[in-house]
């Protein structure tokens, strides 16, 4: 019977995503400032978003996505500065909340929300996210075979990356979470709205700094 990939180098496909999945990114920034600000819930929410977005672009890959790439650089490199200015705004929204006076009898509230659902900011985050791009023009496109149906093998990737992703996203958000129970006193509210925003900026820069 014939596999749909070799197992060798699925395995070296799981190693090689395991350290890209571990290693603080855009997403991982944001999954950490979204528990931070919003909640385990809104972590659970934007988690998903970011692995629907993760679907979108293994379809763009099996569309083509590296031809696209080729075709339209520019339209790729405005949608990642429409998604990092799109981040920085969060980030500075963040900050201006703690730091204008409080509106009355929601002192003990924390970090002021978005309106916006944390599964959309999800999905904004990673479709704009560079790190995507590069991951499905350069890393995923050695790992297939073209010997082999493409769909089974994208289905394979597929499973291995959402699954490593949700595990890495979820930690890193649950861990900014788990920082938000101190929200109850105000001096540290103000400190964590602005380290939260900080965190925000900073993973827009690390969107820009992929371009």
């Amino acid at each position: 019977m014939v596999l749909p990939v070799d197992p060798k180098l699925y395995l070296v496909f799981c190693g090689v995503m395991a350290v890209m999945a571990v290693t603080p990114g855009p997403a991982n920034l944001f999954s950490i400032a979204t528990g931070m600000e919003r909640g385990r819930r809104a972590v659970l929410l934007a988690v998903v978003g970011m692995n629907v977005a993760t679907l979108v672009w293994f379809g763009a890959a099996a569309l083509g996505l590296g031809a696209l790439v080729t075709a339209f650089p520019e339209v790729f490199r405005w949608v990642a500065i429409a998604g990092a200015v799109y981040v920085a705004w969060l980030g500075v929204s963040a900050i201006r909340a703690v730091l204008a006076p409080p509106p009355p009898q929601v002192e003990d509230s924390p970090v002021v929300q978005t309106r916006r659902p944390a599964f959309i900011d999800g999905f904004l985050v990673q479709i704009a996210n560079p790190k995507a791009v590069l991951f499905f023009t350069a890393v995923l496109p050695p790992f297939l075979d073209v010997n082999r149906p493409a769909a089974p093998q994208l289905a394979l990737f597929a499973a291995a990356v959402i699954l490593m992703d949700v595990v890495t996203m979820t930690t890193y958000g649950l861990g900014g979470a788990a920082l938000a129970r101190r929200m109850d006193e105000p001096r540290f509210r103000r400190v964590f709205g602005v380290f939260v925003g900080l965190l925000l900026l900073t993973a827009a820069v690390l969107i820009v700094s992929r371009l």
